[in-house]
């Protein structure tokens, strides 16, 4: 069974259309990664999986649960199935690193304290902050605070992760601890749907990948066929331009 499945699926921003038709699927432990130049809907798809947006056609199904947009406890179901990561860290700087991650266990599931944060101190040693829980936001580089946000998702125990340009941010030599955690997540068998512009990233740790285009999906293929053989003028056109 698919984990994610969006069948037709519209969506306008008042009166502008942002989604188009769009039908996607990612099988439980997969990852899809969506590509695409800015404008394309890429984003929009994460916003609509995470409550966000909500869709003017179509179907979304997390887990073979079709989500009723319109009833607020099956949005709120949604919400407590997947975590989602920004392009901004969103950390607050008046919390350390370890209450950063445990204040949403805690205040938003009722988590007992201890718990929680004996959760926290396992998720940041798996990210390579384990000697950072007393250090502040202001005190971690770009790629440290985004390693935060990661964990901070995590300790929501979402089934998805959703990864919107987490890396886009950073300076260029922070990108590759951001992208080492992503991928041992991949490895561990986390479904996740990612927007980025690191192609070279996309090809190692998708399984899938989409290229949008004007709200649309044009074209969707395992990374070594997308890249390698795109079927689609479009896929074509954007795949030679990002080679230059």
């Amino acid at each position: 069974m698919d984990h994610v499945r969006l069948q037709d699926v519209s969506a306008s921003y008042g009166t502008h259309p942002v989604l188009r038709e769009v039908s996607l699927a990612v099988p439980r432990g997969e990852v899809l990664a969506l590509i695409g130049a800015s404008g394309s809907g890429k984003s929009t798809v994460l916003r609509l999986l995470a409550g966000l947006l909500r869709p003017t056609a179509g179907k979304v199904l997390v887990g073979g649960d079709r989500v009723d947009y319109a009833d607020r406890r099956s949005v709120q179901a949604l919400r407590g199935r997947l975590a989602i990561v920004f392009q901004q860290y969103n950390l607050f700087q008046n919390m350390n690193v370890l209450r950063n991650v445990t204040i949403a266990p805690v205040k938003v599931q009722n988590r007992p304290r201890r718990e929680a944060e004996a959760q926290a101190v396992a998720l940041l040693e798996k990210v390579g902050l384990g000697s950072k829980l007393t250090a502040y936001p202001d005190q971690l580089s770009g790629g440290q605070q985004q390693r935060v946000a990661i964990a901070r998702a995590l300790a929501l125990q979402p089934e998805i992760l959703l990864l919107d340009e987490v890396t886009s941010a950073l300076d260029p030599e922070l990108v590759g601890e951001v992208l080492d955690t992503i991928l041992l997540l991949a490895q561990e068998g986390m479904t996740m749907l990612l927007v980025s512009h690191e192609m070279a990233f996309v090809r190692d740790v998708a399984t899938q990948v989409t290229l949008m285009d004007a709200g649309r999906v044009i074209e969707t293929g395992a990374p070594a066929d997308l890249f390698s053989n795109p079927q689609q003028e479009r896929t074509r056109a954007f795949i030679s331009r990002i080679r230059r």
